[in-house]
């Protein structure tokens, strides 16, 4: 009986505007920052399902704690999509055409996040500004909400950032290719 032919392994590739040599240093941040927030959303959501079994009632806490971990975890996320090149794009326009269209596509992309972050940075600090100033509470167990406001101009400096970072790697990358 015969054998069927053997097959190469699979290879993975690496698409073009995510080569190991553009990746950031260091993502230790989003990574370490990532496994405290869902080890947090483990256990508080474990406990509240352990209580509401034996009890019958539930922790109120943990749903507004629950909801700020998942935008926090949303804000990290996307720190780390921009950091490495991998956020939201339409590939026709970003895969297509000269290398240096898409450098420029890609510092263009990299520029408008940063802008887009800049902007909801400082709209973000009114925002907290206003939650303190007026001494706003939250609605599920009353605590000031400047304290789950904060982390909003705050992850959005850390995106902007990473933009801005990625940014200076593709045009050292620009100029590096067009040196050779």
């Amino acid at each position: 009986m015969p054998h069927p032919p053997e097959t190469a392994p699979e290879t993975t590739t690496t698409p073009a505007h995510a080569t190991s040599s553009e990746q950031p240093r260091a993502l230790g941040l989003e990574e370490w920052l990532t496994v405290i927030v869902m080890a947090t959303l483990a256990l508080i959501t474990f406990a509240n399902v352990l209580v509401r079994y034996f009890t019958s009632s539930s922790f109120a806490w943990t749903e507004e704690i629950s909801v700020f971990l998942m935008i926090v975890l949303a804000m990290v996320g996307g720190s780390a999509a921009v950091a490495r090149d991998r956020h939201i794009r339409i590939e026709y326009f970003a895969e297509g055409g000269s290398p240096q269209r898409r450098q420029r596509l890609a510092q263009l992309g990299a520029l408008l996040v940063a802008l887009l972050f800049g902007v909801m940075a400082v709209l973000s600090m009114r925002l907290v500004w206003d939650d303190y100033r007026y001494e706003e509470t939250s609605p599920g167990i009353g605590v000031p909400q400047w304290w789950y406001s904060v982390w909003l101009p705050v992850f959005s400096i850390l995106i902007a950032l990473r933009a801005l970072g990625h940014f200076v790697r593709s045009g050292r990358k620009a100029r590096a290719g067009a040196t050779q």
